[in-house]
């Protein structure tokens, strides 16, 4: 067991919270027994080390059990081992390093995807995480993030997808000009998400979900600049029909992807 917190080993995965040591290693940070359980059983090959507390362990047997399917040994480490490991304030006895796995917006369009979510300038990891997580909900293709959004890997993007960061592709670092012309390009309707667009009852109205569509998702507080705005082949606009002063992005992006899935299902 490894009890000591200060260990080299210990602060190599504690490190792993800042984007730095990801950037220098490859590696990630994986908290918590659904996260880790989706990755041992959809992307086993990622893992290279599980750490658990023996009471954790007892908890969650199924990721004992996981883990021998997929030949990857479990290392025991004290609570406070843990904590130091841990991004979060109370972690719940199972970290995970994982190797980072991002896809090339080559091999996303190969595919000939129906629905793709983009995130230019995405900055809160919360809203990024639970966007991958709808996108992956509503049958999505692929999620791709532009070089101004937050960093996929950090760990409160990681935690807030609860695994479904290992059920789809999803492409980094790419410029929004870039991903709208090959999207563009692979037969996909670029549609923004914002306050200036049509109103989402005509869309589903007059078909223009039905195709394949790559939703456009701005900035939380600024959305989509006019240059931006401005490469889109639509937009389109969440109502809003009570007093609430505006909507959630993730909230809104999970209606937009819903509202596609819908009608292309139709």
């Amino acid at each position: 067991m490894i009890d000591n917190p200060r260990s080299p080993r210990v602060r190599a995965v504690a490190k792993l919270a800042k984007r730095d040591a990801r950037l220098e290693t490859g590696l990630f940070l994986l908290e918590g027994p659904q996260a880790v359980a989706e990755a041992l059983t959809f992307r086993p090959e990622l893992v290279i080390e599980l750490f658990a507390t023996p009471t954790a362990l007892e908890r969650y047997g199924d990721i004992s059990t996981a883990a021998d399917n997929v030949g990857i040994d479990i290392e025991f480490v004290s609570e406070q081992v843990l904590e130091s490991m841990a991004d979060t304030v109370t972690p719940q006895g199972l970290v995970a390093v994982c190797r980072q796995f991002p896809t090339s917006l080559k091999d996303i369009l190969s595919g000939e995807p129906k629905l793709i979510a983009i995130l230019e300038e995405v900055r809160d990891p919360g809203n990024a995480g639970t966007i991958i997580r709808a996108a992956d909900a509503a049958g999505a293709d692929a999620v791709i993030f532009t070089g101004r959004s937050v960093d996929l890997y950090n760990p409160k993007v990681v935690r807030s997808t609860t695994g479904s960061l290992f059920h789809l592709p999803v492409a980094v670092g790419i410029e929004l000009e870039t991903v709208v012309e090959r999207v563009r390009a692979a037969g996909l309707r670029i549609l923004a998400a914002d306050i200036k667009g049509d109103d989402l009852l005509a869309a589903r109205r007059n078909g223009t979900l039905a195709g394949p569509t790559a939703w456009l998702f701005g900035n939380e507080a600024r959305g989509l600049s006019e240059e931006h705005y401005a490469l889109a082949d639509g937009a389109i606009t969440v109502p809003i029909y009570g007093h609430a002063e505006s909507m959630n992005l993730a909230t809104a992006a999970s209606v937009c992807l819903y509202e596609s899935a819908f009608a292309q299902r139709e």
